[in-house]
């Protein structure tokens, strides 16, 4: 029975020497690679030196994370598989231009949390955004949480990952993509230009927009708040100037 969309499996591990290294041998599409720390024995640094050469992300972990992720006969190694193939900056442009539309893009700034990263990459997709940027390092990646929580929708939005956001900030400038990050301080989205073509940076869960990333952005944006609480969930921001975009496109302005 072929599977619903939004109910992919429970995360790919593969745990293991062998299994890590027929996976990086097949070029398996792999998310990221958790070793225990300290673990540098036999054919351990091999794998890390194999991985690190096709740009997998290695993590070490404390060997009790990966008691919890893979089992107790993991090795002191585990490979998570991703939902997806990741996609290039230039996969993102050509779809805009396939679509006749000036470029709109999502940028996370080490957003952690896989159910943040899947309702950015959900809302992304409903609103018509031509892709979504993840760092490498400090971030979710695209496991079976964040497949759940964009409901599908990594299937159908390019993700590209990149090594570090700050410079792929002066890229999308470069490329004449106007860059606003979304914080608490900046100035009303009423009175910001979002037509164009635009990217949104959506900041980490804890600390938002990192400084040189903030610094980089042609501006900062906000959202009024009037009640008790002075801030609204990573997502939740994001998923209101994304639409806020998607408005100004359907109306021209």
């Amino acid at each position: 029975m072929p599977e619903k969309m939004g109910q992919k499996p429970e995360t790919d591990v593969l745990s293991g020497r062998n299994a890590v290294s027929e996976a990086l041998k097949s070029g398996r599409v792999i998310d990221h690679i958790e070793v225990a720390r300290g673990e540098r024995t036999g054919s351990i640094v091999a794998l890390v030196a194999k991985a690190k050469e096709r740009g997998i992300p290695v993590k070490e972990v404390d060997s009790r994370k990966l008691d919890f992720l893979a089992g107790k006969n993991h090795q002191g190694i585990a490979a998570v598989a991703a939902c997806k193939a990741f996609s290039s900056l230039a996969d993102v442009f050509a779809l805009a231009a396939e679509r006749g539309e000036p470029p709109f893009l999502v940028v996370c700034d080490e957003l952690e949390d896989p159910h943040n990263l899947g309702a950015v990459i959900r809302t992304a997709e409903c609103a018509g955004a031509h892709g979504v940027i993840i760092p490498k390092r400090h971030s979710a990646g695209l496991t079976s949480a964040v497949y759940k929580a964009s409901a599908g929708a990594v299937e159908y939005m390019p993700v590209v990952r990149v090594t570090n956001i700050a410079d792929t900030v002066n890229e999308l400038k470069e490329k004449n993509v106007w860059v606003f990050g979304l914080d608490m301080d900046g100035q009303s989205w009423d009175k910001t230009d979002l037509s164009g073509a635009v990217a949104l940076v959506i900041g980490s869960e804890g600390h938002g927009i990192s400084r040189l990333v903030r610094e980089r952005c042609d501006g900062i944006v906000s959202l009024p708040m009037v009640g008790h609480v002075n801030s609204l969930n990573a997502s939740v921001a994001g998923g209101i100037l994304m639409y806020e975009v998607l408005r100004r496109r359907q109306n021209g302005t």
